[in-house]
């Protein structure tokens, strides 16, 4: 049986329960579990010694802090990370989060000069890392994302996105067409319904979904196997 592919809402709903005093994880421990199995995502199918220099692209919600962590992960790894982050998140975990990639001399471009860098830092980068919009997105895109994610769809570069391609709506998919088109995903928690018109290689992970809840929301996922924070599901997995 395939996982349960979320709405919108119901993404949210588990999101909240994972929070609550039911799921008891804080925020910041599964971000970092998302960004690692995020980086170990990019790292699956990216050699660090074909494509070494990674972009990540952040938003400046939780999609963004997602980005954050992985590029820390990226470094540990081995990858040459840069983090584009025009418009910084303002909460205190996202500063916590940029200080420990400084901690590690990854270069940020700094805001004000984002619009006139990316381009620049586009030809010298390997791969993409995605992490601007999440599942709360709705169209359009604004400022300044709409022209970046223009510059990065055409930099022909390959792109793993992070939970649902930025400019997708998560349920509708790039209905308005100014969404990226990603080489790989990785749905976190679950595969989100807009997923269902991605055609290229499709990670889930997200491996911290306790029993109980996987039952009580009948998410059907599969199997993770030995230690991998990641699962590749069939090309036919469908809803």
């Amino acid at each position: 049986m395939s996982a349960r592919f979320l709405t919108a809402q119901l993404a949210q709903q588990i999101d909240e329960e994972l929070m609550n005093a039911v799921g008891a994880f804080s925020l910041d421990q599964l971000m970092e579990l998302a960004g690692l199995a995020c980086a170990q995502t990019l790292a699956t199918v990216y050699s660090k010694e074909k494509y070494p220099k990674v972009l990540v692209c952040c938003g400046p919600g939780n999609q963004g802090g997602d980005g954050l962590v992985a590029a820390r992960h990226l470094g540990m790894f081995g990858y040459k990370p840069t983090i584009y982050m025009p418009k910084p998140g303002s909460k205190d975990i996202y500063q916590r989060l940029q200080k420990q990639c400084i901690n590690m001399d990854i270069p940020i471009i700094p805001p004000p000069a984002s619009a006139e860098e990316l381009p620049r830092v586009l030809q010298s980068s390997n791969v993409i890392l995605d992490a601007i919009f999440g599942f709360s997105f709705k169209p359009p895109v604004r400022a300044p994302f709409d022209d970046a994610l223009k510059l990065i769809s055409a930099s022909g570069l390959p792109i793993v996105s992070v939970d649902i391609p930025s400019g997708w709506d998560v349920e509708l998919g790039n209905a308005e067409g100014v969404g990226l088109n990603p080489d790989v995903l990785i749905s976190l928690t679950a595969p989100k319904v807009g997923a269902k018109y991605f055609k290229g290689r499709h990670f889930l992970g997200g491996r911290f979904v306790p029993k109980a809840m996987q039952e009580k929301f009948q998410l059907n996922l599969p199997e993770y196997t030995g230690f991998d924070q990641i699962v590749e599901l069939p090309r036919n997995y469908r809803m």
